[in-house]
């Protein structure tokens, strides 16, 4: 069982480090903008500035084109701009669906793509290999006038020993070709005949075995290319033979997900999708790997004495500090960079609500991810100036942290709200739950006043100032509840007050968030109409603006609403006396307590006045025979009355049927000789 467990955890890695090359070609294609170049717009000028080097003409990227009229200056640079942009941008957006398509194979299909891909690499570096060889024998046949076969009969050890000789790199050829010949005869694809195996090592081999004799020069040039088309044609080969069984690939993919989606809808396709590719440990390991790479670079550029790499500020930071700003910059510069951000930040926010929480829930890293991920879109991170986008990062992750403290608090509400109601005696439960709670205080406050004697006033700060104080009054609210539910717990009689006091603390705490949503609107609209606007960031207020302030005014009036009626339903009732309740000697039907007081219902039922409202919360009903406990009265119109009436016999009716043994007559007959029998009940007597 442990060897299976290791041998699958081996496959999955595997898995997960073949999908991540895809992300580095979508990775520099999003650097380089799809080949797009920059336009700038001002004053009706139209202005192309190519950044391409092959183009010597510095003037040339700044020309302009003015618009008067309907007189355009064109020019035939202008037009290689535009063809030129055109095929950036085509190539670059083949190139990016190709690698998404990569990236989405099963690994059966990776692995055959990896071989191929191998296999064409083996054969450019092996002709690369051996053109520098042969350019080096030939340089030197040229100096010595001889040549290592020479050398070699007439015992020439001065110059086969000569460190500028060509015998060192004739070996180290010789070696590498052996090594490149035995990799291309395991990976390669094409027809394993055993002639064309033991044809290939000799096809890599036959330019530096040509370079020991006396040849001419334009042979030895040509060796390479004529060593190299046996690979070649056995890569084309199967190049061509592979193209029906892609085609059938990419078709059966599109067929299955078509058969997919109508069978078992979209979102099911995308989260099946989503855990066959294991998105999050890809981003993942993309991400540690591209700031492993630039680290290392920063590495290598700080030891050559080379600082241009450091985003160095003024005054400047110590090395390592600056180096830790660099890859914090460079590794949010692109939007797959952001995404593996995002992954690793869903990781870390996990392991936190673990860690508080005490459970496995994965809830907590994701809303984080997607929080930050919407702040990284609508702040434009990727297309900040480098000082400016770590600027940026900053403010995101402190509006991320102060996001997370309220994950948290949602995290620690229910558990405070069932120790005090559970009786748990467990002091352990108690004390880490209010450790979680006087952190949540503590923690916010101490930021709030660090950012406001650091920093000045700016939307920014407001909107954390917003999020820090809610949650220290949610924290507060919930305090206030758990002390009043523990109270509750350790009276002998029932506190019938106890929901009113919940309500208006509860209704105080929504209040304040209210106001702190319509706070945070106005907030944002500032920042769209007069500081960073965006689709974005717009979608994002509107949203809000639905969700947590219209949303949230409907529901609180509907609750203020419903406890109103409920409250005037229950002023209507008659109260029990004590006389009353000594003679019942009985408990409430719906909390089964003792009752002190009562309310005494139209059928002749005694239940808690709390208990009752919170009943009538959800229907208008008797908890014990069903019949309608309110009725407003309209001398006017006796309709309402009569549907009460005929509500009430369908009821008894139900009620009937449901117990009537079964025997002679069946529920229809029943039901008819009921209602024929209240028919009569309701005919008036002649006198």
């Amino acid at each position: 069982m442990a060897e299976s467990m290791s041998v699958r955890k081996v496959l999955r890695l595997v898995d997960i480090i073949l999908r991540v090359p895809p992300l580095f070609i979508i990775d520099e294609l999003f650097r380089t903008r799809l080949g797009l170049q920059q336009i700038d717009t001002s004053n009706s000028t139209l202005s192309f500035i190519n950044e391409v080097d092959s183009f010597s003409d510095v003037n040339f990227f700044r020309r302009k084109l003015i618009f008067s009229g309907s007189d355009t200056s064109f020019d035939s640079q202008f037009y290689r701009i535009f063809v030129f942009q055109l095929l950036s941008f085509l190539g670059s957006s083949l190139s990016f669906l190709s690698a998404s398509c990569i990236f989405m194979l099963w690994t059966k299909h990776l692995i055959v793509l990896y071989m191929y891909l191998i296999s064409v690499g083996i054969v450019f570096i092996s002709y690369w290999a051996n053109v520098s060889t042969v350019k080096i024998v030939i340089a030197t046949a040229s100096v010595t006038q001889s040549n290592v076969l020479e050398d070699f009969l007439s015992l020439n050890i001065e110059n086969l020993l000569n460190p500028d000789g060509c015998l060192w790199p004739l070996l180290q050829n010789y070696a590498l070709q052996c090594a490149l010949a035995y990799g291309f005869a395991c990976v390669h694809l094409g027809p394993r005949y055993a002639f064309l195996q033991k044809l290939l090592p000799v096809s890599f081999l036959a330019p530096s075995i040509l370079s020991l004799l006396p040849l001419p020069t334009s042979v030895l040039h040509h060796a390479p290319v004529f060593a190299a088309l046996l690979p070649l044609a056995l890569v084309k080969f199967v190049l061509w033979c592979s193209a029906l069984p892609i085609i059938q690939t990419i078709y059966g993919g599109f067929h299955y997900a078509r058969n997919f989606v109508s069978n078992f809808g979209l979102s099911t396709l995308l989260e099946t999708q989503w855990q066959r590719l294991t998105v999050p440990c890809v981003l993942r390991t993309f991400w540690l790997l591209r700031v492993t790479e630039h680290a290392g670079a920063l590495a290598y550029d700080l030891w050559n004495g080379n600082s241009s790499s450091l985003f160095l500020t003024d005054p400047p930071l110590p090395t390592v500090l600056a180096a830790l700003k660099s890859l914090r910059i460079t590794g949010c510069d692109t939007l797959t960079s952001v995404l593996g951000m995002t992954s690793i930040i869903s990781y870390i926010c996990r392991y936190i609500g673990c860690f508080f929480q005490g459970g496995n829930d994965k809830s907590i890293g994701t809303v984080s991810a997607i929080l930050f991920y919407i702040l990284a879109l609508q702040t434009g991170l990727t297309t900040l100036e480098p000082e400016k986008r770590f600027i940026r990062l900053c403010r995101n992750f402190c509006l991320l942290f102060t996001a997370l403290l309220h994950f948290l608090h949602n995290i620690v509400n229910p558990l405070l709200m069932s120790l005090s109601a559970s009786h748990n005696p467990s002091i352990h439960r108690h004390a880490r739950a209010l450790g979680v709670c006087l952190f949540l205080i503590i923690y916010p406050s101490s930021l709030l006043i660090y950012l406001w004697t650091n920093h000045p006033i700016s939307t920014w700060l407001l909107a954390v100032s917003a999020f820090s104080v809610e949650v220290i009054v949610k924290v507060i609210v919930s305090l206030l509840i758990y002390m009043l539910f523990l109270i509750d717990a350790n009276r002998l009689t029932f506190w019938e007050k106890l929901d009113d006091y919940v309500y208006y603390i509860r209704a105080f705490g929504n209040t304040v968030e209210f106001c702190f949503g319509i706070f945070l609107f106005f907030n944002g609209a500032w920042i769209l109409l007069f500081e960073s606007g965006g689709a974005v960031r717009a979608g994002m207020i509107g949203i809000h603006a639905y969700f947590n302030i219209w949303s949230e005014a409907r529901a609180g009036w509907n609750v203020f609403m419903k406890r109103r009626t409920a409250a005037n339903k229950i002023n209507s009732l008659p109260e029990a006396s004590e006389s009353q309740l000594q003679k019942l000697d009985d408990v409430c039907a719906i909390c089964y307590q003792e009752m002190q007081t009562a309310k005494i219902t139209r059928c002749n039922h005694f239940f808690h006045g709390v208990c009752l409202r919170k009943w009538l919360y959800v229907q208008d009903r008797c908890p014990l025979c069903h019949k309608i406990l309110y009725r407003v009265d309209n001398s006017d119109d006796g309709k309402e009355g009569e549907g009460d009436e005929e509500e009430e016999l369908e009821i008894e009716e139900e009620m009937v049927i449901d117990n009537f043994e079964p025997g002679i007559l069946n529920a229809d007959q029943i039901a008819a000789g009921f209602r024929q029998m209240r028919v009569e009940e309701r005919t008036p007597i002649a006198s």
